[in-house]
């Protein structure tokens, strides 16, 4: 059994993998365009960065693959429009749009010919999706990284949102293997979002502390956290993660205005590009539930070899009986 290719709207990947837009800084260009050259649909996570930033990222990752390349924005930073607006300017393939639900968006994307993707929790947030023209759906279970729309497994909303919807439906959360693609695909999934297996990689903006709390985390590691965007994010306890948990962060007393609305517990832009730069004690290091799993840093080269073969592994040993 061969995995399939992800068709979304009018683009074509030849693997069913979508890498997941993990911000801050941590999903740019060499990581998307190592992706996209493999026959994945590679992210740039746009938020956090400026649109001028995000238009050259998508320029760099263009001039280094004609594979599908996509941006993720959270619809809650302050610059929604202006970043999405960006990276259509510079013929972006797909828009994936998570943390927050815009309308607005849908037009922007119809207009411009590109594709748009919004990430969902629910079976309702779906079919809202689908009634103003979604080319497909990622469904972010509560084992993802980063901010959570969600307390369920992905397994678990799958079958909801595959009955609830007629277009192409990608499940996102603790996927690292390839056989956990293929439980995935096997659930009726047209393709996996996988984040956290990306952020070890070469390729990877992170640092190489950032890289290195990933292969040392164990699954007791892995914890909730409080976010001032207000949904709850999924990280690797460290010094500030354990300072937040006992209520020790002192409020910030400067405010970029970065998000369009902002609790101010803590500033998650200060926090997430501390730990992305290599200070990951006083930095947030956002990780799905599955990063306890990851054992080295490969290449995407050689990741993206090693998923298909784990994929045939284990559909040979489902075909075995």
């Amino acid at each position: 059994m061969d995995l399939p290719n992800l068709t979304i709207g009018n683009r074509t990947a030849r693997l069913p993998i979508v890498q997941g837009g993990m911000a801050v800084r941590i999903s740019l260009a060499p990581l998307a365009a190592a992706v996209a050259r493999e026959g994945g649909v590679g992210v740039i996570a746009g938020s956090g960065l400026s649109p001028e930033e995000l238009a050259a990222e998508v320029r760099a990752a263009r001039e280094q693959t004609d594979g599908v390349l996509a941006v993720n924005v959270m619809v809650a930073v302050r610059q929604f429009k202006e970043l999405v607006q960006a990276a259509i300017a510079e013929d972006i393939d797909i828009v994936i749009a998570g943390a927050g639900f815009s309308r607005d968006v849908f037009t922007w994307c119809h207009e411009a010919g590109v594709e748009i993707v919004p990430i969902v929790g629910s079976a309702r947030v779906a079919k809202l999706s689908e009634k103003f023209g979604a080319s497909a759906v990622i469904v972010e279970g509560y084992e993802a990284g980063g901010h959570l729309g969600t307390d369920r497994p992905m397994l678990d909303l799958l079958p909801e949102i595959l009955d609830a919807v007629d277009l192409p439906v990608i499940g996102a959360g603790g996927v690292v293997t390839g056989a956990d693609i293929k439980r995935v695909l096997d659930a009726g999934a047209a393709g996996v979002q996988m984040g956290s297996r990306f952020a070890a990689t070469v390729e990877s903006s992170a640092s190489d502390a950032f890289k290195q709390m990933y292969l040392d985390a164990t699954e007791d590691d892995i914890v909730i956290v409080k976010s001032p965007v207000g949904l709850p994010g999924r990280a690797i306890r460290n010094p500030f993660v354990e300072r937040l948990e006992r209520g020790d962060v002192p409020r910030i007393e400067r405010c970029i205005a970065c998000l369009k609305e902002c609790h101010r517990d803590y500033c998650i832009i200060d926090k997430l590009v501390k730990a992305q730069q290599g200070d990951v004690v006083n930095g947030l290091v956002f990780a799905g539930s599955s990063a306890a799993r990851i054992q080295d840093v490969p290449t995407v080269k050689e990741l993206m070899e090693r998923l298909v073969e784990e994929f045939h592994a284990a559909s040979s040993e489902d075909a075995s009986g």
